[in-house]
């Protein structure tokens, strides 16, 4: 079965609002075994939403719609459906119950335009919605199928999940099951990973089987799908092209959870390992800490971290002697050095993290251009910094610090010598 998604609204096309359903539609529909071939995105506008319906009709077995549903004269989507399908309105009193209902809770007026949205095309089944007030519309077409959704995320996903996915299972049967794999990679730019370790993978992949390269900010996810008749067979088919990224870039597979991040990995194996870790922090400003304390468990392993942002803190809360910052500058080896072991002993923390360096826009120069980090890293046994030329982008900078810094430690609960992007470290003295 194959499925198109459309999202209708202006605001789409303005970018006030991103685009966060056909994402979502699309994930689900491939988790069903229902192949999406295309997301169009139109903005409230009766001549364009009956040009795509025509052309999709013609190449998919089912159309997703979302948006247009709500009581404004701008939502036009319930119109344009009466006219393109010569239907009338009804009214489906188990949903006017419903939303007057939720009014009368809410103590607010309801109005003649919020009677109109238990309205629905009298040839549709009404996909009743529990959780807010526009009925989704169930429309069999020539053989084709429409599910037409309100726009709001929270009540799109839950049509999706109780009332579009039970019909369309009883039109597609359960002949068809889908499997993905995902990787999450860090310390590696995709030409490197592509090129130089995963390399031709033609014979591993087919119709069936197929890699997917994710690149973001953090690094890069790769997603196996595997297409089968059930699903044990499109786990077994997908198995070979597992064990080769899993051989040839381990190093790099920081986990194999679908949406999981490098800081809940490095929190995991600080707790699995019983220690914890400090940071100090200038360039990234607190981003190191953020990252960590989003993870639920975290204070069990992060006692603090600090910000020292001015060159006198760095002096006064991290003993970084003024003569070596008047030398070396806050943007070098021996700063990061002593940021991460004064992180570590003032915490009593197990290892210290650190970043100084160039953020940006402005404040480079030709020896330390902008995106000129060091990242510097403490424990009982290894001091060491290293120094990493990121992008002209501030807040990439502090992100990207803080998920280098982030594998730097991960890397070492590893037991894995080599670090993140090819870069060099220079161990220090004790």
């Amino acid at each position: 079965m194959n499925a198109s998604i459309i999202s209708v609204g202006q605001e789409l096309l303005l970018g006030d609002t991103i685009n966060t359903n056909a994402s979502w539609i699309g994930q689900f529909l491939s988790q069903q075994g229902i192949h999406c071939t295309e997301v169009v995105t139109i903005g409230d506008d009766s001549v364009q939403i009956t040009a795509a319906l025509d052309r999709l009709f013609a190449e998919n077995d089912v159309i997703i719609m979302t948006g247009g549903l709500g009581p404004t004269h701008d939502d036009i989507t319930k119109v344009t459906l009466l006219r393109y399908f010569k239907d009338t309105l009804v009214r489906h009193q188990p949903t006017f119950d419903h939303v007057e209902g939720i009014f009368q809770r809410r103590g607010m007026p309801f109005s003649v335009s919020n009677h109109a949205q238990a309205d629905v095309l009298s040839r549709s089944d009404v996909l009743f919605n529990k959780t807010g007030t526009a009925p989704g519309m169930w429309i069999p077409h020539n053989g084709r199928l429409l599910a037409v959704l309100p726009g709001g995320p929270r009540e799109m996903k839950y049509l999706m999940e109780n009332e579009v996915m039970p019909r369309l299972k009883v039109n597609n049967g359960d002949s068809a099951a889908y499997r993905a794999h995902y990787f999450q990679l860090t310390g590696i730019g995709e030409s490197n990973l592509s090129d130089l370790l995963i390399g031709d993978t033609s014979t591993l992949t087919s119709e069936s089987v197929t890699l997917a390269y994710l690149p973001h900010t953090h690094g890069i996810t790769m997603r196996i799908s595997s297409f089968a008749k059930d699903h044990e067979i499109a786990l077994r088919q997908a198995e070979p092209l597992i064990d080769h990224i899993r051989q040839t870039a381990g190093e790099f597979v920081y986990s194999e959870l679908r949406n999981d991040t490098i800081q809940a990995t490095a929190v995991r194996m600080l707790t699995d390992a019983g220690k914890t870790v400090a940071t100090a922090e200038s360039c990234s400003g607190g981003q190191l800490a953020h990252f960590i304390t989003n993870v639920p468990g975290s204070s069990a392993i992060f006692p603090g971290g600090i910000v020292a942002y001015s060159n006198a803190l760095k002096t006064k809360l991290l003993g970084v002697p003024e003569e070596v910052l008047a030398t070396y500058g806050a943007v070098s080896e021996p700063v990061a050095l002593q940021m991460a072991k004064a992180a570590a002993e003032i915490t009593g923390a197990d290892f210290g993290l650190s970043s100084t360096g160039v953020a940006g826009p402005d404040g480079g120069t030709p020896e330390k251009p902008v995106g000129t980090v060091w990242i510097g890293f403490w424990s009982a046994s290894k001091h060491f910094a290293l120094k990493a030329q990121l992008y002209p982008d501030r807040l990439i900078n502090k992100e990207r610090s803080a998920v280098i810094a982030l594998d730097i430690l991960r890397r070492e609960l590893a037991g894995i010598q080599n670090l993140p992007y090819g870069l060099n470290r220079k161990d220090s003295a004790k």
